[in-house]
């Protein structure tokens, strides 16, 4: 049984100079932090030690989970910060809040669902789909963020340099993958049939998220075999969820709004 030598002489000053090398050694960053603090508070509010040492440890706890979900994030590789806080249902009747918000659950990404989000350019698809993605990297899923042809370009080269295999492998390990732009231009048979093996990879295992400006039948722009384009398309919405951000441009909206609202001013 192992025991514990108990320090009973230790003035205040050697008690936190103890405490603050304790930290260092156990690497407790946020106990070292705001032991002193919440040390005062404890004392003030004659709480037990049961209940000081909880607020410690708690406190210590979600400071990791905070850094964790930072560097999921970061990991995630987004190209702006974007919330669902932000986004304004008001200026596009289209998209359903609740549905929505049933989607920041991640329930889908935890059954490995795919989503497609479709609609013009303006109506919000990428703002959802990084506010998705960032919810579901502060739930605790790997999630990574790419456009369509940057992945595509990705994939070429790996296959020209013989580590397809590795490069296919690592994308089909995150949780969530998101591909924004897709049918924004056009893919040679060859790129649609790689990207088409990283949506193979992760079937019915990994969540798939796009953005696309097309509808499903305007794919076959993008995917010229169409052959190859039912099969990708079969690939993104079985069993998936869909949502339709319509033909509107709410960014055009707000600009103008913006732009009316400043010369009434004037």
């Amino acid at each position: 049984m192992t025991t514990f030598k108990r320090h009973r002489v230790l003035t205040e000053q050697a008690a936190d100079a103890a405490v603050d090398q304790a930290c260092r050694m156990l690497r407790l960053p946020t106990i070292r932090a705001q032991f002193p603090e919440l040390a005062e508070a404890a004392a003030r509010d004659q709480m037990s030690y049961r209940g000081f040492l909880a607020e410690l440890l708690m406190a210590e706890c979600d400071d990791r989970a905070r850094r964790r979900s930072e560097r999921r994030i970061k990991a995630a590789a987004f190209p702006r910060e974007k919330s669902l806080r932000a986004f304004d249902f008001d200026a596009n009747p289209s998209v359903d809040p609740a549905v929505i918000h049933t989607l920041a659950t991640c329930e889908w990404v935890k059954k490995g669902m795919p989503l497609c989000l479709i609609g013009d350019s303006g109506t919000g698809k990428s703002h959802l789909l990084i506010a998705l993605g960032t919810e579901a990297a502060m739930a605790g899923y790997r999630v990574r963020y790419t456009l369509a042809t940057k992945l595509v370009n990705e994939l070429v080269e790996a296959a020209d340099e013989k580590v397809l295999t590795k490069t296919i492998a690592r994308y089909g390990r995150v949780d969530l993958l998101c591909i924004d732009e897709l049918g924004y231009m056009e893919l040679d048979r060859r790129g649609a049939e790689l990207l088409f093996q990283v949506l193979t990879e992760r079937e019915e295992k990994n969540s798939v998220a796009i953005a696309s400006n097309e509808s499903f039948s305007g794919w076959t722009k993008t995917f010229t075999d169409p052959r190859l384009c039912a099969a990708i398309v079969d690939r993104l919405t079985f069993g998936g969820n869909l949502i339709q951000t319509g033909t509107d441009s709410y960014r055009l909206a707000i600009t103008q709004a913006r732009a009316a609202a400043h010369n009434t001013a004037r």
